[in-house]
């Protein structure tokens, strides 16, 4: 007699199944290069384009904003500046354009075969730390350049990562259990991304909002992520203030993309 094995979702409040994780570990590797390697298949320039993208966007900031419209760098050369802030949220953007579609694009594996469904967006977060890590190296290029040296408060870039990372997986979850059932998700992203650009501190200092406004804007959690990395790579005081809150809201953000998707993860195989 053959052996049927029933699989059956978790009950109570154990959101995430560490064990069942790791069983499929090789099949969460797989999906983490393939994505890499989807990104620059037959690509002539290959992973250049990680440090191209950033490294141009960040000589057109420098004219546009740096030059054109003077905008305040706190001193500091603007290319340094907003590049400081373009490396975590390129990845911040880009983590949540390909886990908003991770779903939908895998729809074929969801309904022929179970794996934790959780695994397709945590692969596409994995396969951007690679770009995330590339870009790295260009900074520490231009802090060489400009001869900056990093301050002590540099054992707190863990931390700032964690929240980047919380944020982004948290957001993740929730834009890629919401695009299997609304398509308009994967088309309305392009816009939002572009809007949270100019939402964050990323061409401008945190210090030209009004003093009015800047609780109410350092609970975005890049707020406090871009000015913590400018302050650890700049040897600057670490602006507490504007890191805590956005925190906060990155754990909350984490947390109902969490619960959120697995509650909808019952319905992904009917709708994907």
């Amino acid at each position: 007699m053959s052996k049927v094995s029933v699989i059956e979702p978790s009950k109570g409040w154990k959101v995430i199944d560490f064990a069942e994780l790791w069983r499929y570990k090789d099949l969460l590797y797989f999906l983490t290069v393939r994505g890499i390697k989807a990104r620059y298949a037959q690509s002539i320039l290959g992973i250049g384009w990680a440090i191209i993208q950033p490294l141009f966007t960040t000589l057109v900031f420098t004219v546009v904003f740096g030059g054109l419209a003077k905008v305040d760098s706190d001193g500091m050369p603007y290319i340094l500046f907003s590049y400081l802030a373009l490396w975590p949220w390129n990845y911040f953007s880009g983590t949540l354009s390909d886990s908003a579609n991770s779903l939908v694009a895998n729809a074929g594996m969801i309904t022929k075969v179970y794996f934790p469904r959780l695994i397709l967006p945590l692969a596409a977060i994995f396969s951007k730390l690679l770009d995330f890590t590339i870009s790295f190296i260009v900074l520490l290029g231009l802090l060489i350049y400009f001869q900056v040296m990093p301050g002590w408060n540099l054992i707190f870039l863990p931390l700032m990562l964690v929240q980047l990372l919380m944020a982004s997986l948290g957001i993740g979850m929730l834009l890629s259990a919401m695009a299997v059932q609304y398509r308009d998700v994967k088309y309305a992203l392009t816009f939002v991304v572009q809007l949270l650009l100019y939402l964050a501190p990323v061409v401008y200092s945190t210090t030209a909002v009004p003093e009015e406004w800047q609780f109410v804007y350092s609970l975005n959690p890049m707020v406090g992520v871009i000015e913590g990395i400018r302050a650890m790579f700049l040897n600057r005081p670490m602006p507490w203030e504007w890191v805590w809150p956005g925190a906060v809201v990155g754990v909350i953000l984490f947390v109902f993309g969490l619960f959120y998707f697995r509650r909808m993860e019952k319905v992904f195989a009917d709708v994907a």
